[in-house]
């Protein structure tokens, strides 16, 4: 070892025995025996080594000395009598023959024990983050979080891309979410804007000639934080290729996917190569989303035309999608907690019914589906043991609820979910455009540089009328894992005419399509090559390949969930001559009075 150190606290082993080494660390532990007898537990990066006291002259020096101070141990190596085997260093000890304080922590009380950190409150964590790293389990997923990425790095290096790095303040563009906006002390009045993806500049790296492209890119989205996303800040392994089309791109990013989840995933069965294309629609009649989990096996089914007449209101004159589980053990407790979880989740109320072991219909709505039993059974291949989960409205709102449904039945039926494994597979085929749920307009589904399937024929057909935009399909995909959307791509528009033409459709003129994206409409008009690209997301990547089910978990110093700093204190005030720096005037909301 370098520095003040000769070996690391994870490092000396029965070997040693009888050598003059110093260690460094931190003082995790001192279990006082007497006046001239402690044991101290020293703990570095890389793990711990024992600290055997054994006179008053050395007791008096750590006697003082609070947990978590920084300390240097010098001493002789022997072998432990009562030797533990859960740690690497079990075998030996240490007997000092000088301790010297080296960073001294002032509290006496900590805000939580360090070995036990996950089980404070989660702002509580993040406010000394610094210390919440210090725990062993929690420091693992940042040292996996490094290795991983490093692979990634490797792998695509092998595979001939080339890493470049894109610019951080470039220009506001609409790629979904909310812009971080950064304004501009040289142009009054204007700003910069943090990208959200490197969309603009990796389709332009395309048209300068490069080949391939990845880099570890950081993406900036003002958006709200859930378990698998972070608000702020993430990053995902960017890539795009030259004279390619969706083939090449999903061909490529299995190849480099599949060994880092052999490699490095807690479970080790892993979807082999090629993975399974399900078109957005069958994928949304099938599991009620566009991310379904297949360690879960089994479907909707569509019962409209068997449940939807009877008697029952909320379903008459509604669709009407089941899902139907054999071998349904979960007691009525659990029943009611799926339901109100699943209405939670969606907004939208849902209905149960099953199949005793003599074959009658109980519980739920049975009442209303005993009637009609001996159709039903039939209809739904219902047995004694089976449960049906049910959702209604208009087709939509039924398979994306039951979809909810299906996911949070899966987790009750381990026969009918095999958790200990990655199951991927690609979502082909999406929309090209949507009605938003904000702006109530057409809008792109997706990435509005996308390619149409049917290039400029089909926008001049939903320009004229004669087909529904709605209808359009794109040459868009996503890589979905576990229930995950971990990837999102595209073969890109490279023909400037048909991508003013897919904008037009959304009410952006050829001049507004010039103002916001000078410089890849220039550039495809001196010769674009066809290209295809996409991000796979490595924070939801490394959440997925350690277990866990935060996504701040796998990240260094993560925000909470309401998109604050609260260890630096971020968003925070700028004084007054910072603001007239770069032209701004703050006008807060007004406070509501009150009566």
């Amino acid at each position: 070892m370098t520095q003040s150190r000769t070996h690391n606290c994870n490092e000396l082993r029965i070997g040693n025995v009888g050598e003059t080494v110093t260690l460094v660390g931190w003082l995790e532990n001192i279990r006082k025996v007497s006046k001239n007898l402690g044991f101290l537990i020293l703990r570095d990066f890389y793990g711990t080594t024992q600290i055997v006291v054994e006179t008053e002259e050395m007791m008096n020096v750590v006697d003082d000395v609070n947990k978590e101070s920084t300390i240097s141990v010098t001493g002789v190596v022997r072998e432990r009598s009562n030797k533990n085997p859960q740690i690497a260093t079990g075998d030996i000890e240490v007997t000092p023959t000088e301790i010297k304080v080296l960073g001294k922590c002032t509290y006496n009380e900590l805000p939580f024990e360090i070995n036990r950190s996950k089980e404070a409150d989660e702002n509580t964590r993040l406010k000394y983050r610094f210390l919440d790293l210090r725990n062993p389990e929690v420091k693992s997923k940042i040292v996996l979080r490094s290795q991983v990425v490093a692979e990634l790095r490797r792998l695509m290096t092998e595979e001939n891309f080339l890493e470049i790095t894109t610019p951080i303040l470039t220009a506001s563009s609409p790629e979904g979410a909310r812009d971080y906006i950064v304004p501009s002390r040289k142009f009054p009045g204007k700003f910069y804007a943090l990208p959200q993806a490197p969309q603009q500049f990796k389709q332009l790296l395309m048209t300068s000639g490069f080949d391939r492209y990845f880099q570890v890119a950081p993406c900036f989205r003002d958006e709200d934080a859930r378990g698998d996303r972070t608000p702020g800040e993430f990053y995902q392994l960017d890539m795009e290729m030259a004279f390619a089309t969706q083939d090449d791109v999903l061909g490529v990013l299995e190849k480099v996917l599949v060994p880092v989840f052999e490699k490095y995933g807690c479970y080790k069965r892993v979807t082999p190569a090629p993975f399974k294309r399900i078109p957005y629609r069958e994928a949304m009649e099938k599991y009620g989303t566009d991310k379904p989990d297949l360690r879960i096996d089994f479907c909707l089914q569509d019962a409209t035309e068997v449940l939807s007449d009877i008697g029952f209101d909320p379903f008459t004159g509604q669709n009407i999608e089941v899902c139907v589980v054999s071998d349904f053990t979960a007691t009525r407790k659990q029943i009611d907690a799926l339901i109100a979880d699943v209405e939670v989740q969606t907004a939208q109320k849902t209905y149960w019914f099953r199949m005793d072991e003599q074959g009658e219909i109980v519980g739920g709505i049975s009442k209303f589906v005993a009637p009609v039993k001996d159709k039903v059974v039939n209809a739904l291949g219902l047995k004694p043991g089976y449960f049906v989960g049910i959702a209604a409205g208009n087709k939509a709102t039924a398979l994306k609820t039951a979809g909810v449904m299906r996911s949070k039945l899966g987790l009750l039926c381990p026969n009918h979910m095999d958790k200990e494994q990655y199951q991927m597979c690609w979502i082909v085929d999406f929309p090209m455009y949507e009605i938003g749920e904000e702006s109530g307009k057409l809008e792109f589904c997706h990435n509005p540089f996308s390619m149409p399937n049917g290039g400029m024929d089909v926008l001049l057909k939903a320009e004229k009328g004669e087909i529904d935009p709605l209808t359009i399909s794109a040459f868009q995909y996503d890589l979905v894992i576990n229930g995950y959307e971990s990837a999102s791509g595209a073969v890109r528009n490279h023909d400037p005419e048909i991508m003013v033409k897919a904008f037009n459709l959304v009410g952006l003129g050829e001049n507004e399509v010039k103002a916001k994206f000078p410089a890849m409409y220039n550039a495809f008009c001196y010769g674009a090559p066809p290209h295809a690209g996409a991000a796979p997301g490595v924070d939801r990547m490394i959440m997925l390949l350690t277990g866990e089910e935060s996504i701040r978990e796998v990240i260094c110093f993560p925000m909470n969930k309401s998109a604050a700093d609260v260890m630096m204190g971020a968003p925070s005030d700028v004084d007054q001559k910072q603001l007239d720096d770069v032209h701004i005037a703050i006008k807060l909301p007004e406070k509501k009075e009150e009566n």
